[in-house]
């Protein structure tokens, strides 16, 4: 199998089941779908030495026409805020997560393989700390052929918000990241705001970004 583009959908959905579930039975037609903030629940009790009542198994939402690709939770405090499901059609490709490149629960690292070449992308949620950059930061990891980073960044700037008057230190970090994957930050073909607030007053957001 070889593929010559990637349709892919990015979504903040707020811990949201119904949304995800929505978003796998209705948007079949892409590629790949990167999710940040998902839910997690207790699924099941599963056998365990230390208690007789079993360990709660935390899990997310399933689909049988998605591949999920996710880092396991220790419990639904410290859950990952990241998940990627891969559509069915695209197992030839043979994605797989690099945990041995990366140890953060919120970035998540996909390899897969087209036309004899390994490519990466990179679904990343960064909270209000800037946790998941400062790791990327620090490690200063070397990586070819990454494709896309994209995801949640909780950055606002005028660079990429033209309703923001300020520029962010944390941006330009955010920038040398890119620059080091050899990526750039992509602007869209339709300008819009990427977070919308339910109460009224809240300034609405673009923090949701895409490198390619």
């Amino acid at each position: 199998m070889i593929l010559k583009n990637l349709k892919i959908l990015l979504q903040n959905v707020r811990k949201n089941h119904l949304i995800v579930n929505t978003i796998l039975e209705t948007h079949s037609h892409f590629n790949i779908i990167l999710i940040q903030e998902p839910p997690w629940s207790v699924i099941c009790k599963i056998p365990s030495t230390a208690s007789s009542e079993g360990k709660n198994f935390i899990g997310t939402v399933h689909h049988p026409n998605w591949l999920l690709f996710t880092i396991n939770p220790a419990n639904k405090v410290t859950s990952p805020r990241i998940t990627a499901y891969i559509n069915i059609h695209l197992s030839p490709l043979r994605f797989s997560l690099c945990s041995d490149i990366n140890n953060h629960s919120d970035i998540l690292l996909m390899l897969f393989t087209n036309n004899h070449v390994q490519y990466f992308i990179m679904n990343i949620y960064s909270d209000s700390f800037h946790s998941a950059l400062k790791y990327l930061k620090d490690i200063e990891v070397n990586i070819d052929n990454v494709l896309v980073m994209t995801g949640d960044f909780n950055i606002r700037d005028s660079l990429w918000d033209p309703s923001f008057p300020h520029h962010s230190s944390i941006s330009d970090n955010l920038l040398i990241i890119a620059d080091s994957f050899n990526l750039a930050l992509s602007l869209p073909t339709n300008p819009c705001l990427t977070r919308y607030f339910d109460t009224v007053g809240e300034a609405n957001l673009t923090i949701d970004l895409m490198f390619l």
